[in-house]
């Protein structure tokens, strides 16, 4: 036969079969991970801020904003925090608009190779495709809005566990599953390469409804005014059990709406604070530790 068809055969083999493997839902081959940047402003967020951080039980990741503010850093970069596969990249809508999800295997300080996805939300393009290795550095797509819903940011989460995809309302929103993004970057920036590793790829089967898959919580500062209608701030509001449904809830005035809403704001802003002056400490705690000091602090503040 000849060797230039016969070439081409064994080409279209291998391809066929690694398709074929991958399809299957297995696993793919990627190389350790040699250490974690920040996913803006490479590769220290130069020119980036974060506007909102992580604490469980609330916001789940950072908001990463450009410091000229506004939609300044609409259409910036966004790189892969470190070395990976795509597990992730598709247009969710639902308040997310495109969404990345890379899978990492890294060396942990046990020894052992553990995984971990970093997620990239809002965006504006996306640059690669479901199953892609990607290297640290490497752009992923570009800073968005969500389709106009909110202003210019990108929203970044690391997760633990690699079965929540975007069905994050079917699992605890503690340290049990999340990272602090910046805490996790900040104590992994170097670490031991090594040989490939089998990574699993299909591991978000079986998720929730559409109710389940809301976009992350945004602060008011963040959400996009209507040209005609201005949009007021929601707030919770305690549903007491067994009450009639024939009653009629009083509508609050706009006066009490606009106080809620600066109660809302003041508390959101005090609770970052809070997180900011803190910061250090949580970084001299153990993981375990974590959901113990966040409930203290919430519990702290729900009282003042």
């Amino acid at each position: 036969m000849n060797p230039f068809l016969l070439s081409r055969l064994l080409i279209c083999f291998l391809v066929t079969m690694g398709t074929a493997s991958v399809q299957a839902g297995q696993t793919i081959r990627v190389p350790l991970a040699d250490g974690f940047d920040l996913p803006v402003g490479k590769p220290d967020g130069e020119g980036f801020y974060v506007f909102r951080g992580y604490y469980p039980g609330g916001h789940l990741g950072e908001d990463w904003n450009g410091k000229g503010g506004g939609d300044s850093d609409l259409g910036d970069p966004v790189y892969a925090t470190g070395g990976g596969v795509v597990v992730f990249s598709d247009d969710y809508l639902r308040g997310w608009g495109n969404v990345v999800i890379v899978r990492h295997a890294y060396i942990d300080e046990t020894g052992r190779v553990t995984l971990a996805d970093s997620l990239y939300g809002h965006l504006d393009r996306r640059m690669v495709r479901k199953y892609q290795l990607v290297q640290r550095g490497q752009q992923l797509g570009t800073i968005g809005t969500a389709h106009g819903k909110y202003a210019a940011h990108l929203h970044f989460e690391i997760r633990k566990n690699t079965a929540i995809g975007m069905a994050r309302s079917s699992f605890d929103k503690g340290y049990s599953n999340y990272f602090s993004p910046r805490q996790f970057i900040s104590t992994r920036r170097t670490l031991r390469a090594g040989a490939n590793v089998a990574v699993p790829v299909d591991t978000f089967g079986g998720q929730g409804s559409e109710a389940d898959n809301e976009g992350p919580p945004k602060p008011p500062e963040l959400a996009k005014k209507s040209a005609d209608k201005p949009r007021s701030i929601p707030t919770r509001e305690a549903v007491k059990p067994g009450a009639s449904p024939s009653v009629k809830p009083t509508v609050p005035t706009r006066e009490v709406a606009s106080e809620r809403s600066k109660t809302a704001t003041e508390s959101e802003a005090q609770l970052q604070k809070l997180i900011e002056e803190n910061r250090k400490k949580v970084e001299l705690l153990k993981d375990e530790d974590l959901d113990t000091f966040w409930s203290r602090l919430k519990t702290k503040l729900d009282k003042k």
